[in-house]
């Protein structure tokens, strides 16, 4: 057997295994364009605000939408996951054979992070054809900014699963860091309308950094360089500590 970091066997099993859990497919690839859907749906939605610039509800909510389903794979759908690999004994079972632990894990960040960027265009796509948003102005800048938000959602859910001894505990765990997560992107407040003290200390944070890049993008200009810093940092910093604290039994 290969000893690739990414082993093809191992990738294949882990999308088949994800394509049977339907909590995971409609959280992570239906719900947030479902969301985006039903947000449109509301007629005071589809109107121009003073407060947000000139855009419209929906149109603010669609990069929303887009790391809802990031938060979602990073927090919700990865930890119990692997965790219940490492409860069962799978990962201590692994590492008697010639696929190592690591693949499983970067199996699992591949499959996850490819549905949250499935979910992130089917998300766009709904926005445009049923409401008529804007694709995004600044195409690469937007794409960067939201593989950097995949890798700082996906180094939180590894951190969640490196702390987590049972899958119950790791449900917990996502659970509580879910909430917060989403009061960051704008679920509530759009960050963009948020009360200064509270914006500045919100785009601090992996989630709020990432909803600001994905809206200066959609507006055509190039994401700003202290907002991309913040989800590089979270990444550098979750990810060694999920190294740090990772254990496979």
């Amino acid at each position: 057997m290969s000893t690739t970091l990414i082993n093809p066997a191992v990738l294949r099993s882990e999308f088949r295994l994800f394509g049977r859990e339907p909590g995971s497919l409609f959280w992570v690839l239906l719900f947030p364009g479902l969301l985006l859907g039903i947000l449109g749906s509301v007629p005071s939605f589809r109107e121009a605000q003073d407060g947000l610039g000139g855009l419209r509800t929906v149109d603010v909510y669609v990069p929303v939408s887009v790391l809802i389903a990031l938060i979602m794979a990073g927090v919700q759908a990865m930890p119990p996951t692997l965790t219940g690999y490492r409860e069962n004994g799978i990962l201590r079972r692994l590492s008697t054979t010639p696929v190592r632990p690591a693949s499983l894990l970067a199996a699992q960040m591949l499959v996850n992070g490819l549905a949250a960027l499935a979910s992130a265009l089917l998300t766009l796509t709904v926005g445009r054809l049923a409401f008529d948003v804007r694709l995004p102005e600044q195409p690469l800048g937007y794409l960067l900014a939201l593989l950097l938000a995949v890798c700082a959602a996906l180094s939180l859910g590894a951190v969640v699963s490196a702390r987590a001894r049972t899958t119950k505990i790791a449900t917990a765990i996502g659970t509580a860091v879910f909430f917060p997560m989403l009061f960051s992107a704008g679920v509530w407040v759009p960050v963009q309308a948020m009360p200064d003290v509270l914006a500045r200390i919100v785009q601090c944070t992996p989630f709020g950094a990432a909803a600001r890049a994905l809206d200066q993008a959609a507006a055509g200009d190039w994401p700003g360089w202290g907002h991309l810093a913040v989800l590089a940092a979270w990444t550098v910093v979750l990810s060694v500590s999920a190294a740090r604290w990772f254990r496979w039994e």
